[in-house]
């Protein structure tokens, strides 16, 4: 059986590796420590966290303080208030001056569950994506989101890295490295290719698994990186399969999907299916039921292929 953990958990846990190596690493949060995890770094740094309180717009104002003084900070919170409450702050405060700030929201997506569509962000990526310099970071499991934390602290610039509430199928070992701005080919393939970010690269893995059930061959690529996107590997693939599939728990709009559509429509048009939310917000509910009622499934991801194959041999 899979061993499943919380993206949200990995991050805890990175969080102290790197206070450990590094002593400009300073954490904030507003209130929601327990949730996000952040409580991980509190209990062995405390003098480098900051609870702002329930107050998002002053949580990434003193963060951007933070970084215009030579620290680190990972700021964290929701990611509907993170993204929803602060986009101005995170607009005119980081991006713009381009401050070196890394802001790790949790709570991301459909799987928040019974907190209902006030709390499932399905608009983050779209918004981060759009802001000039913003590297947007969405990892599919527990090793690449600790990676992804130690590069994103490596890294100068704006980040925004998303993270889950549920346990979540952990794809890779040890020996894996993550790069940013660098997508991974999980399984090679000919005939159609699967596009996934964040929980929805195992989704996609089951569906390739069906499809080669069918005699269908998917190749299925991990975009943990949507900024800067991998357009040479999307683009390579795509010229190989001749049809594409993006799979993500987010409004289709804006998120990985228009990404890959965008990057194709220059570089490599091909038919291609989008998985995701189709422009709705969520509502309460278990997380799994959720993601089948919204479609965020392996069968769906298959029925999406062979639609994707149909119009490519038309």
């Amino acid at each position: 059986m899979t061993m499943k953990i919380a993206t949200r958990d990995a991050y805890g846990e990175a969080l102290v590796e790197l206070g450990k190596i590094n002593k400009d690493v300073v954490v904030l949060d507003a209130d929601l420590s327990k949730s996000t995890k952040t409580g991980d770094f509190a209990k062995v740094f405390p003098e480098r966290f900051f609870n702002m309180g329930i107050a998002e717009q002053n949580l990434l104002g003193t963060a951007a303080g933070f970084a215009a003084s030579g620290k680190i900070p990972f700021a964290s919170s929701f990611a509907v208030f993170a993204v929803g409450r602060a986009y101005d702050q995170i607009r005119n405060t980081i991006a713009y001056p381009h401050l070196n700030v890394k802001i790790a929201a949790s709570h991301a997506g459909l799987t928040v569950g019974e907190d209902g569509g006030s709390h499932q962000m399905l608009e983050d990526i779209a918004l981060m994506r759009v802001l000039p310099g913003m590297t947007v970071i969405v990892p599919a499991d527990a090793v690449e989101t600790k990676q992804a934390i130690l590069a994103a602290a490596e890294y100068e610039g704006p980040v925004y890295i998303r993270l889950g509430r549920p346990k979540v199928p952990v794809l890779f070992d040890e020996a894996y490295r993550f790069q940013i701005g660098k997508g991974v080919l999980m399984q090679d393939g000919s005939d159609v290719t699967l596009i996934a970010t964040g929980i929805m690269v195992s989704k996609a893995l089951e569906a390739a698994e069906l499809l080669q059930a069918e005699g269908i061959s998917a190749a299925v690529i991990n975009i943990s990186t949507i900024k800067p996107l991998d357009t040479g590997l999307i683009a390579k693939m795509a010229e190989k399969t001749g049809a594409v599939v993006t799979c993500e728990e987010h409004n289709i709009i804006g998120g990985l999907g228009s990404a890959v559509a965008e990057a194709l429509s220059e570089r490599q048009p091909v038919p291609m299916q989008r998985v995701g939310v189709n422009d709705a917000f969520g509502q309460s509910g278990l997380p799994d039921e959720l993601l089948v009622k919204y479609g965020l499934t392996a069968e769906n991801i298959a029925e999406k292929a062979k639609a994707a194959i149909a119009r490519k041999q038309a």
